[in-house]
């Protein structure tokens, strides 16, 4: 399945567009910090699952994911410090919680569907 078909990638795209918009609200001082550090995880979500899904073998595939799934955690830090700095309301912080929960199990079901393919070559 190419990566574009991928809910996992979808909501993971929709969701770094989301950042980039919330975090500019973000104090300046924070461009180097937080802001950056934010982006770049959230990036790094959608990017690993597209490189994963171009690699030719499942092995590489489910590394790829493995990075992603890090960076979602890593994301959800973030937003959970953004939050307790005051930089991101309760509810903004709740729904986006919600949504990379949701992007973390799409990619521990497309790691355990990839697992089990190559279980039984």
């Amino acid at each position: 399945m190419h990566w574009k078909e991928l809910n996992a990638w979808k909501i993971a795209h929709e969701l770094v567009l989301e950042i980039y918009k919330i975090t500019v609200n973000f104090p300046k001082s924070e461009t180097l910090g937080i802001t950056n550090q934010l982006r770049r995880s959230a990036n790094s979500i959608p990017a690993n699952i597209v490189e994963g899904n171009s690699r030719n073998t499942t092995k590489d595939y489910i590394r790829f994911l493995y990075q992603a799934r890090g960076s979602v955690e890593e994301t959800r830090y973030y937003l959970f410090l953004s939050k307790d700095l005051k930089y991101l309301d309760n509810k903004d912080f709740q729904r986006l919680e919600d949504q990379y929960e949701k992007v973390s199990k799409l990619i521990n079901g497309l790691i355990k569907s990839l697992n089990r393919s190559e279980e039984k070559k």
